[in-house]
């Protein structure tokens, strides 16, 4: 009887395994607290065609959606998770951009941390998304190594650091109220792309 329970007990629980693995994957980050409802159909949304589509075909304003459950091929996952201070369980990519945009989570639903580095075509449209980013009158202005931008704690759990250099914009979120982190982890992506 115990070699017949023992098989039968190994399928149910591969079973209810598999099941939670794709019910309980993050399907993607949390939107920026600042967005609302708006950005929670943006990220879902086809490209726009509009003036203020980017040179990947899309706007500035568009979050990032995890849709690769690969690692950063920017931004070490052990690195980041000792500069944010929590453990990193998942990561993703959103693929849609030229450079990868990289979702990183921990235990929470929500990601511990998101970063996007846009192409925007023009320094206007950098700025743009960095507005959106870093909203003007919630952050602290940054200027550092021809970087500038704003960071700021945009709610309890998000802390932001956004800055534009030329065409380009960096764009991080982190789950924690230190600006400093999101910092880091920005440097660390302009870094090992030599931006």
């Amino acid at each position: 009887m115990r070699n017949i329970l023992l098989p039968a007990t190994a399928l149910l629980t591969a079973a209810l395994g598999g099941a939670c693995l794709a019910a309980c994957t993050p399907q993607g980050p949390a939107e920026p607290a600042h967005l609302g409802q708006q950005g929670a159909s943006a990220s879902t949304a086809a490209p726009a065609e509009s003036a203020d589509a980017a040179v990947d075909g899309f706007p500035v304003d568009t979050p990032a959606a995890a849709t690769l459950w690969e690692p950063c091929p920017y931004v070490d996952s052990q690195w980041l998770a000792e500069t944010n201070g929590q453990k990193v369980t998942q990561v993703g990519q959103d693929t849609r951009f030229g450079t990868p945009a990289c979702v990183f989570w921990s235990y929470p639903e929500a990601p511990q941390a998101t970063i996007m580095v846009r192409n925007l075509g023009s320094v206007e449209r950098a700025r743009a998304a960095v507005d959106w980013a870093a909203p003007i009158e919630q952050t602290e202005p940054v200027e550092e190594d021809g970087w500038s931008g704003g960071r700021g704690v945009l709610g309890p759990e998000q802390a932001v650091y956004a800055v534009q250099k030329d065409s380009v914009a960096v764009l991080v979120w982190t789950n924690q109220q230190q600006t400093i982190k999101a910092q880091q982890i920005a440097q660390e992506a302009i870094a090992n792309l030599g931006l």
